[in-house]
């Protein structure tokens, strides 16, 4: 009797990853994968030895079951705004969640890693997953689904995903201009350190076109000098007067600019590889905050909204009493409206490329 149960079972399982791969087949994107930093995190730096973790209140008490998940929101994601406007899940799950099933894995997950950048100094710094750390998970999430559904349907799952990839802003804000000068002293201009930036990316796109993926999405820099951690540490002026840091933001357009160029070298027969900016739906937000119901825009809602990120936006720390009107959420990462504002913004790329 146990067997026939077992056997019935098994069936079972077949039946429903069938079923999974049949709605794939017809669906334009069959999964969403990620990889980056903080800012697209939805828990993976749970599960490692990290400085950079937000999976205790009050992060996430927007979330469902006000659940503090590890993404650094009160709620969700961009990333999980575009796995669900793409019908592939409503919430973008961190690979390295060992709950997670073979149905969880066929329809994507994200790699990324708080504090990761495409330097991996920076990465180091933050004790986070390198760049080409998450490539190597996704290589051997790869196997997994092989011995799962087989290598013909593994490859036609991601031949037809959508990629998204967001990383670089941790570069700039933790190492070049943090606290430790080792790739300063290596690259006293910046310029410099942006075109070792440009072959740290250009290596990691033509590694993750080589596991075959064919639709990716590369995210631009925000503003990075409207962050208020970035504000308090770099501003002159008192707190009442807070304003964004200029030459910053200028760094983050130009880095932007080298961006969007030279992507268009890295495509392949059969690619889409776009840019996706960030940087001018947030500087509108901060710049005309009333047009969005915003009150608040050069401090976050948790602590005093001037430093406080990670382990310093805790369950003994104050909060704002509207999220709805701070763009921000803690010191570094905006609040869940901030994102969907921002994945408003992209609706119409991912439809044109990535959809």
């Amino acid at each position: 009797m146990s067997s026939i149960i077992s056997l019935l079972g098994l069936l079972l399982v077949i039946n429903i990853l069938s079923l999974q791969y049949s709605y794939a087949q017809k669906s334009k994107i069959s999964a969403v994968f990620v990889f980056g930093d903080s800012t697209v995190d939805p828990g993976n730096n749970n599960y490692i030895s990290t400085y950079s973790r937000g999976n205790f209140p009050p992060y996430g008490k927007d979330f469902i079951n006000h659940e503090p998940t590890g993404r650094f929101s009160n709620g969700r994601l961009v990333t999980d705004f575009i796995a669900e406007f793409l019908g592939v899940k409503k919430n973008l799950p961190p690979y390295l969640d060992p709950r997670l099933t073979i149905q969880d894995l066929m329809t994507g997950v994200s790699f990324a890693s708080a504090g990761a950048g495409f330097d991996p100094i920076t990465s180091q710094l933050g004790r986070a997953l390198t760049q080409p750390q998450q490539l190597d998970l996704f290589r051997e999430y790869k196997r997994k689904l092989q011995a799962a559904i087989g290598k013909e349907r593994t490859d036609d799952l991601v031949r037809n995903a959508g990629y998204i990839v967001s990383s670089g802003t941790n570069d700039f804000t933790f190492n070049y201009y943090g606290p430790v000068l080792v790739r300063r002293s290596t690259y006293p201009n910046i310029a410099d350190y942006q075109k070792f930036q440009w072959n740290l990316i250009e290596q990691f796109m033509q590694d993750l076109l080589d596991e075959g993926a064919m639709k990716i999405g590369v995210v631009g820099i925000p503003p990075i000098g409207c962050l208020p951690a970035i504000i308090t540490i770099n501003s002159k002026k008192p707190i009442s007067n807070r304003e964004c840091i200029g030459n910053l933001n200028s760094l983050a357009r130009d880095i932007n600019q080298m961006l969007k160029t030279n992507l268009k070298g890295l495509q392949r027969p059969g690619t889409k590889i776009v840019y996706a900016d960030i940087y001018n739906p947030l500087i509108d937000m901060v710049n005309h905050k009333t047009k969005y119901g915003f009150e608040e825009a050069h401090k976050g809602c948790c602590g005093t909204g001037l430093i406080e990120a990670d382990f310093g936006c805790n369950p003994t720390s104050p909060l704002c009493d509207d999220v709805l009107k701070y763009v921000f959420w803690d010191a570094f990462h905006p609040s869940e409206k901030g994102y969907q504002i921002i994945f408003n913004s992209l609706k119409s790329l991912i439809q044109d490329n990535i959809a």
